[in-house]
């Protein structure tokens, strides 16, 4: 047998050694567990322990008896303990120290690398001299892992981890909370309100159960209900901008409107046309404007600011 790092071996204790620890061998290799290892009744020499296998902080291979909270060549969520700019993220492994997720493992943008605190889908492996290391997850890994999500999750709000950011959209796998390792879904970059980062939890709407379990998702209310929420959202910028009037309208370029307004531009479309249906709001070119019926709000605390300004300026002259 060999000590292999990242694996859980049955080992006979050979011998303690004061003051480190116990050395235990596989019959043909030995290996210390320092006594900070020890997890339970203290270990007698001749008895065989199950202990995982690791590489201590000075590269030597060490053993323990603490559970790790991934194996080699097993998935498992870590939360990223703390970042190095220039060598990566380190991920709690249950070990009281921590798995390095190499910087070459991460997003070439800096802003959808994981942050503190975010939970990464990872593979435990071994770099070229068999120190372990973590490598992210992708779809081929998880889709065995992940079950079918059943239909009645259909427009239903659900909650998950970024495992993959594309300019086309962002990979989640969803909290399988007491069900499993969780269901994989897809959000558009049309239905998503920012950027996601690699291990950012996200909250998002089922929009379509595929016939394979996996879904489609949106971080957007649906339609109707967005619709409602995004017109009281531009009528309220109306009504404090001066003259109820504002330069954005059907003609706006997209990025300007997501830019100011959060939403997308069909998002704007469907609120403009609610207000313009419902006779409060008319367009003219690139402007969009309250109807006088509408403005009385907007002329009445015009007026209040310019009493104000009268009386402040009436008392400096006193």
């Amino acid at each position: 047998m060999t000590l292999i790092p990242g694996t859980i071996q049955k080992l006979k204790l050979a011998r303690e050694v004061s003051p480190y620890g116990y050395f235990l061998t596989d019959g043909e290799s030995e290996v210390l567990m320092h006594y900070t290892e020890i997890v339970g009744h203290r270990p007698k020499v001749g008895e065989e322990y199950d202990v995982f296998i690791f590489f201590d902080s000075e590269d030597r291979i060490a053993a323990t008896m603490k559970t790790p909270l991934i194996m080699l060549g097993e998935v498992a969520r870590l939360a990223i303990a703390d970042i190095h700019p220039r060598i990566g993220a380190f991920l709690e492994m249950g070990l009281g120290r921590q798995l390095l997720l190499p910087l070459s493992e991460q997003p070439e943008l800096k802003e959808l690398r994981p942050k503190r605190g975010d939970e990464v889908h990872v593979i435990l492996a071994q770099d070229k001299i068999g120190r372990l290391v973590a490598k992210v997850a992708f779809e081929e890994e998880l889709s065995e892992l992940a079950f079918r999500a059943p239909s009645s999750w259909h427009n239903t709000w659900v909650e998950g981890w970024v495992t993959k950011t594309l300019k086309i959209g962002s990979f989640i796998m969803i909290d399988g909370g007491v069900l499993g390792f969780g269901a994989y879904g897809f959000i558009p970059a049309e239905d998503r309100t920012r950027l996601l980062r690699l291990g950012e939890r996200v909250r998002a709407r089922v929009t379509f159960v595929r016939e394979d379990g996996r879904v489609n998702l949106s971080m957007n209310q649906r339609k109707e209900v967005g619709r409602l929420e995004d017109s009281d959202r531009i009528l309220a910028f109306l009504r404090e901008r001066p003259g109820g009037a504002m330069p954005y309208s059907d003609e706006t370029q997209a990025d300007t409107i997501k830019q100011k307004f959060g939403i997308s531009k069909g998002a704007f479309k469907r609120a403009i046309g609610k207000l313009m249906r419902e006779g409060i709001v008319t367009q003219e070119g690139s402007w969009t404007k309250l109807n006088p019926e509408h403005q009385a709000g907007t002329d009445a605390a015009e007026a209040s600011e310019v009493a104000v300004d009268e009386q402040v300026g009436s008392q400096e002259k006193e």
